[in-house]
């Protein structure tokens, strides 16, 4: 968890991004592939974000994904503990150990084996005040050391392990790794919850397929 990680400036310069690119198109809930943006991919690709992301991953990291979400009013809801563990490709190769396959808005997902996912890292870019009344991220420090787990060893850790609840301000960052056991509530409180949130890879795919970027 970084505070002030971008200055108050910036912020408001998303901010007003989203609001007449994203939001404005009567986007609920949040965007997908937010990638094809060039203003988004050039905040992915940032000297401050990159250099953070490559001192865990190493100087072969990209990223390969981006999501917007918005909590509102309109569009809330709860995250039960679970992990990150699909990916976006270019195309459908069979491979060991990729699967099941999904298609979500229009981008073909799989998932892969633990190894490519712990060579993954989140970055969580907050756009709003998110304490945890504003359904901030709760995380279960550690738990990505245990590889891909099923549902009922997610909620066996859950009910005995102590959160830590990631209170986080405007312009503050959060790095995860996609395999940390992570939940969220629902926003108690009216207005937004915007964060926009980048997966980085270092990790190679089989041949013949590539990340969806």
């Amino acid at each position: 968890m970084i505070e002030n990680f971008l200055p108050e400036h910036e912020v408001a310069d998303l901010v007003n991004f989203v609001e007449q690119n994203l939001s404005a198109r009567g986007h609920r809930g949040g965007v997908r592939n937010l990638l094809d943006f060039p203003r988004m991919r050039d905040l992915a690709e940032s000297r401050a974000i990159c250099s953070a992301v490559k001192a865990v991953l190493g100087s072969g990291a990209r990223v390969v994904r981006g999501i917007l979400f918005d909590k509102t009013e309109e569009a809330n809801w709860k995250v039960p503990w679970h992990q990150d563990v699909t990916i976006a490709v270019d195309r459908k190769v069979e491979a060991e150990g990729y699967g099941p396959w999904s298609v979500k808005a229009g981008i073909l997902h799989v998932q892969p084996p633990a190894s490519v996912l712990e060579r993954m890292v989140s970055v969580r870019l907050h756009l709003d005040d998110c304490p945890e009344e504003n359904g901030a991220l709760r995380v279960i420090a550690g738990s990505h050391t245990s590889g891909k787990l099923n549902e009922r060893l997610i909620q066996d850790i859950a009910m005995r392990s102590v959160a830590v609840t990631c209170a986080m301000q405007p312009g503050g960052v959060l790095m995860m790794r996609p395999l940390v056991l992570h939940a969220s509530s629902a926003s108690k409180l009216p207005g937004h919850r915007r964060v926009v949130h980048f997966d980085y890879a270092a990790a190679d795919l089989p041949v013949g397929m590539d990340w969806a970027v």
